[in-house]
């Protein structure tokens, strides 16, 4: 495992307070988040995914439960859009220089609008990929909002 990845650089150099917290990836998971969740001993409503999506064809990162999955017209809705969906794994890794189950929404290679789910900002601290495969960042859910330039908003079913 790194010691550093770009997400904590960035965090970091914002002056945002994070701790790590680190599990065995399992690449057989039929969905990381959970297994992380699981791994790390925390509830799954509080460990957070980040995906890579387009909206009207421009690439945007959402910030989601990873017990929960997205609307996509409500994806498209918070970014001002009229459609959305899912970037192919390999443009997600080319544009954010990290690997699928380890895609962090900080220090990817090109910034893009991010949108975080309004829950998330119900919660004490949340969990979310620190830039590495079996590697999770806990933090408080408005430092992650700041961070990020982001815009909160309804994002799940």
């Amino acid at each position: 495992m790194s010691r550093t990845t770009p997400a904590m650089l960035a965090l970091t150099r914002a002056g945002i307070a994070f701790s790590l917290a680190t599990y065995d990836y399992d690449p057989g998971a039929e969905r990381v988040g959970l297994q992380a969740a699981e791994a790390i001993g925390v509830p799954a409503s509080i460990v957070f995914k980040t995906l890579m999506v387009e909206v009207d064809g421009k690439p945007a990162c959402v910030v989601v439960p990873s017990d929960q999955e997205i609307n996509m017209k409500k994806v498209a809705s918070a970014f001002g859009g009229k459609s959305a969906q899912m970037m192919k794994p390999a443009d997600a890794e080319r544009l954010t220089g990290y690997k699928v189950g380890g895609i962090s929404p900080f220090g990817q290679r090109k910034p893009v609008p991010a949108a975080v789910e309004e829950m998330a900002v119900l919660e004490d601290e949340i969990y979310l990929n620190g830039g590495q495969r079996g590697l999770q960042i806990r933090m408080r859910p408005d430092d992650l909002v700041r961070a990020l330039g982001a815009r909160v908003a309804d994002l799940i079913r």
